[in-house]
């Protein structure tokens, strides 16, 4: 039975990354858009962590492997694809990193704050939704997009569940350290909350019915259902504001106050919304506006 698990772990994952980087299946990843542009003229102050990570000639970024069209990873590649993963190669290119000099660290919901605290990554771009609470640990850049959290239910929505209150007495999955599952808890108190480490994990128990509904960001939750839509439906419902920024160390201001200027000159330039065309948007339409920098 293990065996058999590990053979269909693995043809799922090969499949969504197929489904990613296809251009005919109308859901894309970074294969399908232009390179960042590099800024090999780039130069800092000497003592400035952009400086330091410029001369080391990469950069390391944590961001999710398990995320379709924000971060996903390619198991033939081993490099993750999707939105996220296409602002870091926007951020790291303004310093003059190549997409080739970036190193990529997997970093789950609970794990984000510890990974910057301890300097195993230089930033986090991971469906990071920026809160007062979350900037006391960390510094912020962004947003570079606004999402809001909503519900996944089992095909055809046995239990007529159509918004968060309809979970009282129910059972539904989140991810531990995320910003949904203490959202949920105190929406509806009543809930039973299951949480593990990913949401794919989340997905695997909704289909199994050992949970009645996930719930996290509605773009999160648009990816897994891209994955397998005869098994899965959106609840067309919003109940928060998920603003995504980018976590750095709280002794790396200037790294913050960089990746602020190079996702403003993202949004005036295009690259944003190629980014986003290029991936996410091929299941979530067109580029929205950008959001305001410094607002969550």
């Amino acid at each position: 039975m293990k065996a058999l698990r590990r053979t269909l772990i693995a043809t799922t994952v090969l499949a969504a990354a197929a489904a990613l980087t296809s251009c005919s299946s109308g859901v894309a990843g970074p294969a399908a858009s232009a390179q960042p542009t590099v800024n090999s003229q780039a130069t800092f102050a000497a003592d400035s962590t952009m400086q330091k990570i410029h001369d080391a000639g990469k950069i390391t970024i944590g961001t999710k492997f398990d995320q379709p069209l924000f971060g996903l990873k390619n198991p033939t590649t081993n490099q993750p694809q999707g939105f996220d993963a296409e602002i870091g190669k926007i951020v790291a290119g303004k310093m003059g990193i190549p997409a080739d000099k970036i190193e990529w660290v997997e970093t789950v919901s609970a794990n984000r704050e510890p990974f910057i605290q301890q300097g195993r990554v230089d930033m986090v771009l991971a469906t990071y939704t920026m809160n007062a609470k979350r900037a006391e640990i960390v510094n912020f850049a962004g947003p570079y997009y606004v999402a809001g959290q909503s519900l996944m239910v089992r095909k055809g929505n046995p239990l007529g569940i159509k918004a968060p209150q309809d979970l009282a007495g129910h059972t539904a999955c989140s991810v531990e350290g995320s910003a949904s599952s203490t959202n949920i808890r105190t929406l509806v108190p009543t809930v039973h909350v299951t949480t593990f480490d990913s949401y794919s994990k989340c997905a695997d128990a909704l289909k199994n019915g050992q949970v009645d509904a996930v719930t996290t960001d509605n773009t999160i939750l648009a990816g897994l259902r891209s994955l397998d839509p005869d098994s899965f439906d959106l609840v067309d419902v919003t109940f928060t504001k998920e603003p995504y920024g980018i976590g750095v160390a709280k002794d790396r201001k200037d790294l913050a106050d960089f990746a602020n200027e190079a996702l403003k000159e993202s949004f005036s330039d295009g690259s944003w919304a190629k980014a986003w065309d290029s991936t996410a948007g091929k299941i979530l339409g067109p580029a929205p506006q950008p959001p305001v920098l410094g607002k969550y």
